[in-house]
């Protein structure tokens, strides 16, 4: 059966925190904000509406690697399989809304990144080799 992937773009709310599993698999687990916004035309300027909170889990690998590269406030943006559950607490009922990760970045729409390779590639990605064997363009006044 196919299941339906959402991506949600916000930022970081908790620390990731990871656990291992008693099958000893890696889980790493935060939560994530989003906070839509509108144009107020009244007043001529963005506000901000509602923020919303989602529970991300990654495992295995990539929980891995987001306990290495994520931070708490960093603007990211999550792809998974979005759970909606029902809870009860001190008498009070509420929804949860988690997002089990299938991929995790940030959002290069607000800052930079650089990216490298975790496991046996030494560190440097492909593009970094295929980048130190090719030649320098020259450049010209006209441009390369």
């Amino acid at each position: 059966m196919n299941e339906t992937l959402v991506t949600v773009v916000g930022n970081v709310a908790t620390e990731p925190e990871s656990q291992v599993t008693a099958t000893g698999l890696i889980v790493t687990r935060f939560r994530l904000a989003t906070t839509t916004r509108r144009w107020d035309a009244e007043r001529g300027a963005w506000t901000d509406g509602a923020t919303s909170f989602y529970t991300v889990r990654a495992w295995r690998n990539l929980g891995s690697n987001v306990k290495e590269s994520v931070c708490l406030g960093e603007p990211l943006l999550v792809q998974g399989r979005l759970r909606i559950r029902q809870d009860e607490k001190d008498g009070r009922r509420y929804l949860a809304a988690e997002l089990e990760a299938v991929a995790i970045g940030h959002d290069l729409a607000r800052g930079v990144a650089r990216f490298s390779r975790s496991g046996g590639g030494g560190g440097v990605s492909a593009v970094a080799r295929a980048e130190a064997r090719a030649p320098e363009p020259e450049l010209t006044a006209a441009g390369p």
